[in-house]
C-alpha cells in the first residue's frame, strides 16, 4: 500500500491551465426555447505539482447503537457492567478521570425524589446521582444532556452494593434525564474468579426511579420490558465485551478473513483490517493480527474502532482503549500502521449552550488525551465513514447541489480540531445510511462520484464503496425505500441488475483512471467565482493517467437543465489556447441509460443499459452536450505538463 502526498507548492515554476468552457443551454422543456450562457471551469496544475497523486487499486478499495439490555427488564439474572479495560488497572489513570455512567431516559419530563438500585458485583463505592437537561434543542440522537446537576442528597462515598434506596432529595426535583456516575469501585466479584476482569468496572442487575411519598409507597417511573426497544431508554458509558461461543447471533452473516484475502477483493494488495475496540479485548486484537501474519495475508493498516463517535462513547474512554489495543498489536507486528476511529460522520454540528455537538470537538478531545498519555504517534491516519443526508425523503436535487461544500466543510473543522497531516480515509460511503430511492437511481452514481474526486482533490488517500454485495430493496422510512449495493438481489438468489452505482462505480475505476498499481497525477479544477450558484453544479476532474492521457471526468448535478460542453487547453504562460490532439473516447452515463419505476414500496430499472461509449476521430471544435444528471468521461491526448 503506497502513501499518496500531496506535492508542495514551488516557485519560480510555469504555470499553465487547462479550460473547460461551459457554454451553457438552460433549456425549457416547455417551450423548447433556450438561451446560452458561458462557465469557465480552469483546471489548475503545475508541471509536475499536482494536487494529489494516488495509484487506483490503493485509492479505491472494497468495502464490505449505545443501548443496553437488562437493567430494567425486573430479571436478576441480567445484568449490565462497564468495560474492565476502562479500570485503572489498565488504564494507569485514575477511575474518577475516566467515570462510567447510566443514563435514564424518562422520555418526558417527571417528579423524581428517590432511586433504588440493585448492585450486582463490582459495585461503586463512590458515585453522583444527578439530574440533567439541555441547554439547546434535547435530541438526544445527536448527543447526550450536557448540563448536570447533583441531586441534594445524590452524592455517595461509602456505597455497600446490594439493593440500595437513596432518597435524593426533601421534595422532588422534575427532570427527564437522571444519571448515575461512577468513580469507584468495590473491586469484587460475584464468584471466586482468578481473572482480574471480573473484579474491574461496575455492574448493576436493576434500577427504579421515581417518588416516595409520605405514607412510604414507590411510584416507578421505569418502563420494565425484557427487550430495551419496549422498555424505558436507558444509555451506557461502555460495556463489558465478555462474551460466549453460544452468544453469536446465527441471523448475522459474516464472511471469514480467509475467504475475504481468497476472494480477490484485495488485488493483491496490503488491506486495511479493522479491529473492534469497543465490544473485544486487546487480546483479540493481537490473536487477529497474529493469525493474517501466520497466513501470510499481507497488512500494512488496522483501524481501530466502530464509530464510538455514534454511540456515546466519550473521546477520553475511547483514547484509554486504542493506547491498549495498539500496545498489544504492536507486540505482535511493530511496523504496522494504527489508526481509526471510522467516525460515523463527521460534520460540523453546533454549539449549544457551553456544549460543542459537532465531531470537531470529539476528536479534538481524544487527540488531547493521546498527546497526555504520550501516546499520539501511535495515529497514524484519519478514518470516517461518508453517507451525507439522513433524509431520504427530501428532493435529490438541493442535497446533490450542497453535497461537495458539505465534505469541504466537514474535513475543514477536523483540521481545526487539530487533525495532522496524516493519511484521510473514508472506509465506508453512500448517499445515505438510510434506505431511499437515490441510492437506486442516477444520483447515487453521482454522489459517490462527486465523493471520491473531491475527496481526493482535498488531499485524501483511500476511499472504500460500501455495497460491493447483491442485496435487496429495504424500507426503513414511510416515503421511500432502496439500499446502497451495486447490484439487485433476484427472487432466485442470483443478481437481477447491475445498479447504477456499479456502472458509476465502472466508469470511475476503468475509464477515468487506468486500472493498475502506476501513479496518476489529479490536479485542480476550479468554477470561477463569478459564476451563478446554480452554473457550480458542473464539475469537472481531471486526471493525467499513467499512459499520459488527459482523462476529464465532467459531473452534471442539475436535475432538469442540460450543458453544452467545449473543451480547451489553456497555456497560462504565453495565453495559447489548443484542444485535444487526435481521437478521443468518451463515455457518458445519464437517463438514457437509465430509468427507474416508480413505486416507493420497491423500485426497479425500467431501462438498465451501460453508458455510452463512442470515439470521435478528430477532436478539433469539440462540442459536447451533458444531459441532465449526467457523468461523462471524455479521455484523449492533450498537451503534457513539461518536467
Amino acid at each position: 500500500m503506497k502513501d499518496l502526498r500531496v506535492r508542495p507548492s514551488l516557485t519560480a515554476v510555469l504555470w499553465l491551465c487547462l479550460a473547460v468552457a461551459l457554454i451553457t443551454e438552460l433549456i425549457n422543456p416547455l417551450t423548447s426555447q433556450s438561451h446560452s450562457e458561458t462557465t469557465k471551469i480552469t483546471v489548475w496544475f503545475k508541471p509536475g505539482y499536482p494536487v494529489n497523486r494516488f495509484v487506483p487499486s490503493n485509492a479505491f478499495g472494497a468495502a464490505l447503537d449505545g443501548h443496553e439490555k437488562g437493567e430494567v427488564d425486573r430479571m436478576l439474572s441480567s445484568f449490565w457492567k462497564s468495560n474492565p479495560y476502562l479500570d485503572q488497572h489498565f488504564t494507569g489513570e485514575r477511575n474518577s478521570k475516566l467515570p462510567q455512567w447510566v443514563l435514564i431516559d424518562l422520555g418526558t419530563e417527571k417528579s423524581i425524589n428517590v432511586i433504588q438500585l440493585n448492585w450486582a458485583q463490582p459495585f461503586a463505592r463512590v458515585y453522583d446521582v444527578e439530574y440533567g437537561h439541555f441547554s439547546g434543542v434535547d435530541d438526544i440522537s445527536q448527543s447526550l444532556p450536557d448540563v448536570w446537576q447533583t441531586f441534594p442528597l445524590g452524592k455517595v462515598v461509602a456505597g455497600n452494593g446490594g439493593k440500595t434506596t437513596l432518597r435524593l432529595s426533601r421534595g422532588s426535583v422534575t427532570t427527564r434525564f437522571v444519571r448515575v456516575l461512577m468513580k469507584e469501585s468495590s473491586r469484587t466479584s460475584m464468584r471466586r474468579s482468578a481473572d482480574v476482569r471480573d473484579h474491574l468496572g461496575y455492574a448493576i442487575r436493576e434500577i427504579s426511579l421515581g417518588t416516595l411519598n409520605l405514607e412510604g409507597n414507590f411510584h416507578d417511573e421505569i418502563h420494565p420490558a425484557p427487550n430495551h426497544g419496549d422498555q424505558t431508554s436507558i444509555y451506557v458509558s461502555s460495556t463489558d465485551p465478555w462474551h460466549r461461543e453460544i452468544d453469536k447471533d446465527n441471523l448475522i452473516e459474516q464472511p471469514g478473513l480467509d475467504r475475504v484475502f481468497h476472494s480477490g477483493l484485495t488485488n493483491g494488495l496490503p488491506s486495511l483490517i479493522p479491529v473492534p475496540v469497543l465490544y473485544d479485548t486487546p487480546e483479540n486484537a493481537a490473536a487477529e493480527i497474529r493469525y493474517l501474519k501466520a497466513r501470510g495475508y499481507p497488512v500494512e493498516r488496522v483501524e481501530l474502532g466502530e464509530e464510538p463517535d455514534g454511540q456515546f462513547v466519550a473521546s477520553e474512554d475511547y483514547a484509554a482503549l486504542y493506547i491498549q489495543f495498539a500496545k498489544a498489536i504492536r507486540a505482535v507486528d511493530s511496523k504496522l500502521k494504527l489508526g481509526g476511529p471510522s467516525f460515523q460522520d463527521i460534520e460540523p454540528g453546533e454549539k449549544i449552550g457551553l456544549t460543542p455537538t459537532g465531531k470537531p470537538d470529539w476528536l479534538k478531545r481524544f487527540l488531547a488525551h493521546l498527546k497526555e498519555c504520550g501516546h499520539l504517534n501511535e495515529y497514524t491516519f484519519f478514518s470516517f465513514e461518508w453517507y451525507p443526508f439522513d433524509d431520504v425523503c427530501q428532493p435529490t436535487a438541493p442535497q446533490l447541489a450542497q453535497a461537495t461544500q458539505l465534505l469541504k466543510d466537514s474535513l475543514a473543522g477536523m483540521q481545526d480540531a487539530g487533525l495532522r497531516a496524516i493519511p484521510w480515509i473514508i472506509t465506508e460511503y453512500g448517499y445515505s445510511a438510510f434506505g431511499g430511492v437515490a441510492e437506486m437511481d442516477i444520483e447515487g452514481a453521482l454522489l459517490n462520484a462527486d465523493t471520491v474526486a473531491t475527496f481526493l482533490t482535498l488531499g485524501g488517500e483511500q476511499t472504500f464503496l460500501y455495497g460491493y454485495e447483491p442485496n435487496d430493496i429495504i424500507q426503513e422510512v414511510d416515503c421511500s425505500s432502496g439500499n446502497n449495493m451495486h447490484f439487485l438481489l433476484g427472487d432466485d438468489g442470483n443478481i437481477s441488475y447491475r445498479m447504477p452505482t456499479y456502472y458509476g462505480a465502472r466508469l470511475l475505476t476503468h475509464e477515468w483512471t487506468q486500472p493498475g498499481k502506476d501513479m496518476h497525477e489529479l490536479y485542480l479544477a476550479t468554477v470561477d467565482e463569478s459564476e451563478s450558484q446554480a452554473k457550480r453544479l458542473v464539475a469537472a476532474f481531471p486526471v493525467l493517467r499513467p499512459d499520459r492521457l488527459w482523462a476529464l471526468m465532467l459531473l452534471n448535478k442539475d436535475s432538469s437543465n442540460a450543458r453544452t460542453v467545449e473543451v480547451r487547453f489553456h497555456n497560462e504562460a504565453n495565453g495559447s489556447e489548443s484542444e485535444f490532439e487526435g481521437p478521443i473516447e468518451l463515455y457518458q452515463y445519464s437517463r438514457k441509460e437509465y430509468e427507474l419505476s416508480v413505486n416507493k414500496e420497491g423500485s426497479y430499472p425500467i431501462r438498465n443499459e451501460p453508458p455510452a461509449h463512442w470515439t470521435q476521430p478528430g477532436s478539433t471544435g469539440l462540442v459536447m452536450q451533458l444531459p441532465a444528471y449526467s457523468m461523462t468521461i471524455i479521455r484523449g491526448k492533450g498537451p503534457l505538463p513539461s518536467p
